[in-house]
């Protein structure tokens, strides 16, 4: 990419997409479109073929999904699959429609089989079943990679996917009800702490163990890919092409337990902790295997202590 190319940032104002646009502008990025829901639904066919057609940008970041916790996914699986295959649908095929030189989807690593071995490579998707309750929003993002793919072998386009683990940082969601883990975690415990509660109710045993990432790493990330890594580099073996993706994360994970510990020191709540077991955990251990990425010359800068640290900061001050 030029510092003058015309990049268009798809879900702007979502957590990956405000820290692409952040990371863009900082390392000199000046012709960057965005567009907020009400200008353009990018679930209409016809309204995304009108704005490829009229912009015609030459970079595509693809951040825009609709996105959530497991309370969310569970109970809004129709809404998950659809709106995310429209999306992506949508975008992914205008971008070949109008000449994009190089596209960037970004999936999720709930796309690998619930029971994959640990850390999780990318060989080992579509190999076993999905976890139950985020299922319909992983096979949307399934979808998204194998047309990504599939568009690459068909007409030679330059779609690369990348699956970040679980993200965290500024612009982060902290509704309870639809937010991941990491915020809920820290609302819950700054609520509990400012309103003298004696304890916190946490969801499941605490014993799953989940890996996390500074959303401003992950935007690093996606820049360092889209500037210096085609899709042919990706290709191991030319007579059978899959797997091409490449994971985002920072090889390292904790406990639930472990990680509201760190949340509890960082916010000073002095109660304790009490996990509901009638809840569901979710999958139990989802640790990415990112020596695809850090071979490819990537690595994260920012610590979880540290990350956790400057959201709280960010998280008070918009208070």
């Amino acid at each position: 990419m030029d510092k003058s190319s015309k990049i268009y940032v798809a879900g702007h104002r979502g957590l990956v997409g405000s820290a692409l646009i952040k990371n863009l502008l900082q390392k000199g990025y000046s012709n960057i479109i965005v567009k907020i829901h009400s200008e353009l639904d990018l679930t209409e066919q016809q309204k995304v073929s009108d704005f490829f057609a009229k912009e015609k940008p030459e970079y595509v970041f693809l951040a825009a999904a609709k996105v959530g916790g497991i309370l969310a996914n569970n109970t809004l699986r129709a809404d998950f699959i659809y709106e995310n295959l429209q999306i992506q649908n949508n975008i992914i095929h205008q971008s070949y429609l109008n000449g994009v030189k190089k596209l960037l989807f970004l999936g999720s690593s709930c796309i690998y089989p619930k029971n994959a071995p640990q850390p999780i490579s990318e060989e080992t998707l579509l190999t076993s079943p999905l976890e139950h309750t985020n299922e319909p929003y992983a096979i949307a993002k399934i979808a998204g990679i194998k047309m990504c793919e599939s568009y690459n072998l068909q007409y030679g386009t330059n779609f690369i996917s990348v699956m970040p683990t679980n993200l965290y940082g500024p612009n982060d969601n902290f509704d309870l009800n639809t937010s991941h883990v990491l915020p809920a975690l820290l609302k819950k415990i700054h609520e509990a702490k400012i309103n003298n509660l004696q304890h916190v109710e946490i969801w499941g045993s605490g014993a799953p163990k989940r890996e996390f990432l500074y959303s401003e790493d992950m935007a690093d990330a996606c820049v360092f890919i889209m500037e210096n890594i085609n899709f042919q580099d990706l290709i191991k073996n030319k007579n059978e092409i899959r797997n091409t993706h490449i994971n985002i994360g920072t090889g390292e994970d904790l406990t639930i337990k472990e990680l509201a510990d760190i949340i509890k020191k960082i916010v000073e709540f002095e109660g304790e902790f009490r996990f509901d077991t009638t809840k569901p955990d979710g999958t139990m251990r989802k640790l990415l295997d990112t020596t695809k990425l850090f071979n490819l010359g990537w690595k994260h800068k920012t610590s979880l202590e540290d990350g956790i640290k400057e959201v709280y900061k960010i998280f008070n001050e918009k208070k």
